[in-house]
């Protein structure tokens, strides 16, 4: 086999790794569908910071006991640790749906493969609350005064009902919340690769 063989079979190899490049008019057709999810990350975003903000405000507002407050400003600053390291994942999504290098199929593949582990980090993040709401629970319990003190039977279901109906509730809401702001464009941006592929 001489130079000029070894040349077009090298050349030939190339060709098979390339992956096809997506038209103008497709590229437009999926820039739709992520620039809602974008714009719903965005909202998302500034939402929960909004609603720290707010809640650190009400507490340093009310009056109270100072453990109380204290305890409480504790837990809703690890639910803010929590939360941002959450909302890392979901940054990393966010850049790579802005990459403008994002014109093959293949790059398209690798974006529904983080949109679906994206999912995975999100129903996790409701679920991660669950801790949280148990401990905010006990706080309360404890330290609300009552006429009448709650007995430990009474503790027990309190704590046990709670965490029976809130962890479906919050999984429930999860993937509700999920799908209507992010599972939809997911799902068209699904078919227009699917249609890519044919």
């Amino acid at each position: 086999m001489n130079i000029d063989e070894l040349k077009n079979t090298w050349n030939q190899d190339d060709s098979f790794d390339e992956t096809p490049e997506i038209s103008t008019e497709q590229k437009n057709k999926i820039n739709l569908p992520l620039e809602k999810i974008r714009k719903n990350m965005r909202m998302e975003f500034w939402s929960t910071i909004a609603m720290f903000v707010f809640a650190f405000a009400v507490i340093a507002l009310s009056p109270g006991l100072f453990k109380f407050k204290f305890y409480i400003s504790i837990l809703i600053a690890s639910m803010v640790f929590v939360t941002f390291f959450f909302y890392i994942q979901f940054f990393k999504l966010y850049n790579n749906m802005s990459n403008p290098l994002m014109k093959t199929y293949d790059s398209l593949k690798d974006l529904l493969y983080q949109f679906q582990l994206n999912k995975q980090y999100y129903l996790s993040f409701y679920l991660s609350f669950v801790p949280f709401l148990v401990c905010e629970i006990i706080i309360v319990l404890e330290f609300i005064p009552r006429p009448v003190p709650l007995s430990n039977l009474q503790v027990a279901t309190t704590l046990i009902g709670t965490m029976v109906i809130t962890m479906p509730l919050l999984f429930i809401i999860g993937k509700w919340w999920f799908n209507k702001f992010y599972g939809k464009y997911i799902l068209q941006v699904e078919d227009l690769v699917n249609e890519l592929k044919k």
